[in-house]
C-alpha cells in the first residue's frame, strides 16, 4: 500500500513522517488528502511529481489554527534560501500559510524536505500557542 492510498492526516499537531507523505501526483489524490487534512484541521503536506522531478506543498489554511507570525516565518524562509543556494531544489514560495517548493530530484528527498517543513510549521505553530508574540501599535 502507498502513502496515496491511505491519505489520513496525523491528529492536530502531529507531523507526518516522511514515509507517510501522501504522493497527490494526481488530482483525485490532491483533493483526497487535502480534505483528510481539513477535517482533521491540521496543516496539509504532499509531494507530487512534475514530469522528471519532485514538488513539496503546505498549507495551513487547511487548518484552524493561528497564523505563523513572521519572525516565526523567517526560520522557514532561511531554510529555503539554503536549499536554493546548495542546489537541492530550483524555486520556493514562502509564507507563514503556505510552501511550495519544485524541482527536487528524487521523491526521497522530496518526502525528506515535505516532513522536516510540515514539522517545522507545526512546531512554531505550537510555539506561538505557548509564546504569542506581541502585536506591534501602530
Amino acid at each position: 500500500m502507498s502513502a496515496c492510498d491511505d491519505v489520513s492526516m496525523p491528529t492536530p499537531g502531529t507531523p507526518l513522517p516522511a514515509a507517510l507523505i501522501p504522493d497527490c501526483t494526481k488530482p483525485e489524490a490532491h483533493k483526497a488528502a487535502y480534505r483528510s487534512a481539513k477535517s482533521a484541521d491540521t496543516i496539509f503536506v504532499c509531494i507530487a511529481r512534475q514530469g522528471s522531478r519532485w514538488k513539496v506543498e503546505l498549507d495551513a489554511f487547511s487548518s484552524t489554527g493561528p497564523t505563523i507570525p513572521e519572525q516565526a516565518a523567517a526560520v522557514l524562509h532561511s531554510a529555503v534560501e539554503v536549499l536554493v543556494s546548495g542546489g537541492t531544489v530550483t524555486q520556493a514560495n514562502v509564507s507563514p500559510d503556505y510552501i511550495s517548493i519544485w524541482e527536487i530530484d528524487t521523491e526521497q528527498k522530496a518526502r525528506e524536505i515535505a516532513a522536516a517543513f510540515h514539522a517545522a510549521m507545526h512546531g512554531l505553530r505550537q510555539l506561538y500557542i505557548a509564546v504569542p508574540v506581541p502585536r506591534r501599535r501602530a
